[in-house]
């Protein structure tokens, strides 16, 4: 083999070598993101079906439900034009309650429930998580709708 056929063959297995960490890297990089939503896009078929994304905004008031003697709770997030049931077992954040803003990963099902993983719960009384607020305000003309107190 010549020296020039010998770089030649050294070159071509290191762009193969730096394709394939790329690919890689590509691959690893997109099954970690997590996309958000709002119940809008969701009712609207933007959100996918199967796919871990992150839903967003309100808890519906009145609209959590426990099941006695286990962890298993319902609620309803809504941006306040459209609503998203969510089942969730586990333990909620202490600041979980109607009326407050939350964000849930998890996968939305084929019955339309959107069955979460993880509940955050927005951490004081001024705070909302900034994709909930955008959304909130998206949908509102830019301007949050007047909520009641807790």
């Amino acid at each position: 083999m010549t020296p020039r056929r010998k770089r030649l063959v050294l070159v071509l297995a290191i762009l193969i070598g730096v394709g394939a960490a790329g690919a890689l890297a590509l691959q690893a990089f997109r099954e970690n993101v997590m996309f958000f939503f709002d119940p809008s896009q969701i009712t609207s078929g933007q959100a996918p079906t199967g796919e871990r994304f992150r839903l967003g905004g309100m808890v519906e008031k009145g609209s959590v439900v426990r099941t006695p003697g286990s962890l298993e709770v319902r609620f309803v997030v809504t941006d306040f034009r459209h609503q998203v049931p969510v089942s969730y077992t586990g333990v909620l954040p202490d600041l979980f309650r109607d009326g407050q803003g939350v964000v849930a990963h998890g996968r939305l099902g084929t019955d339309g429930v959107f069955v979460a993983d993880e509940v955050l719960a927005k951490h004081d009384e001024n705070y909302m998580p900034p994709e909930v607020q955008r959304s909130l305000e998206k949908a509102h003309g830019g301007r949050l709708p007047p909520q009641s107190p807790p």
